[in-house]
């Protein structure tokens, strides 16, 4: 049975955004329209923006879990670059990624603490049979 970190990251969270579009996990009416940060220039183009910041923070929790938005502010914010002065980093939004983890909480893949929140076993056990599928895709 494989696990999460024998799967490269990038591939792990595209098919994990894949099942979670599968199961008609239900996004925010505004995400399609805002930016997901004070460093971007526009908002996000792609149609799994929201299926995709959502894998990628469950794989963050299991990764580094228990954990908070403010981390993940950080974690997803970017360099915004000024013509004159240098680049200075700027957080994500937090209001995406909260809701992000609203609608994991729902469907019972994470959970909150006092700490921070935390992946359930309903959570790892997506996540480990999707690096699970990956694999046996490589061998195949």
């Amino acid at each position: 049975m494989a696990n999460i970190f024998e799967i490269e990251s990038d591939q792990l969270v595209k098919r994990a955004a894949e099942r979670l579009r599968e199961q008609n996990i239900q996004k925010p009416s505004y995400v399609d329209y805002v930016k997901s940060g004070a460093g971007r220039d526009r908002s996000p183009n792609d149609d799994s923006f929201w299926y995709m910041r959502c894998a990628s923070i469950l794989r963050q929790t299991y990764v580094n879990g228990p954990i908070g938005i403010s981390k993940l502010r950080t974690r997803y914010g970017n360099r915004k670059r000024h013509i004159v002065t240098h680049p200075h980093h700027k957080r994500a939004g937090g209001s995406i990624i909260k809701d992000a983890f609203d609608t994991l909480e729902k469907e019972g893949y994470v959970k909150k603490t006092e700490e921070g929140r935390i992946i359930t076993d309903k959570g790892k056990s997506f996540l480990d049979k999707v690096a699970n599928e990956l694999l046996k895709g490589k061998g195949a």
